[in-house]
């Protein structure tokens, strides 16, 4: 996957983009291709709101999870993000709920994916939301 590939929505207030590491590999986009067509619609629902609107007040499918990252909620599913200047927001892992809480791997991993997509793109500082 290249820069040109990862751009899920663009919209008046954001543009939405998928993380993908070094290697160009996207673990959000591929768990985001293994999901049924109903599933897909539910993020990109969101993700068209988030882009137009500048935000999401329901809180059962869009908020802050600590630390500066956020989370989609389409149920059952999880897509953790953070905002980055520019008007951007990275979409950087997903995966299916199976609990109350979230796992605490899956935000270690958001906030590993984050530091290593701000490493590799200078202009990447975060937004303060």
């Amino acid at each position: 996957m290249d820069k040109d590939d990862c751009v899920i929505y663009t919209g008046k207030f954001f543009q939405i983009e998928w993380y993908f590491d070094a290697e160009g590999k996207s673990q959000p986009y591929d768990y985001y291709e293994s999901c049924d067509v109903s599933q897909k619609r539910k993020f990109l629902m969101l993700c068209q709101r988030m882009g137009d609107f500048g935000k999401i007040l329901d809180i059962t499918k869009f908020r802050a999870e600590g630390d500066e990252i956020f989370a989609f909620k389409p149920q059952p599913d999880r897509y953790l993000a953070f905002f980055k200047r520019g008007s951007k927001i990275i979409v950087t892992n997903a995966y299916r709920k199976s609990g109350d809480k979230m796992p605490p791997g899956e935000k270690r991993l958001a906030l590993k994916n984050r530091a290593d997509y701000l490493s590799r793109n200078p202009d990447g500082e975060e937004e303060q939301k």
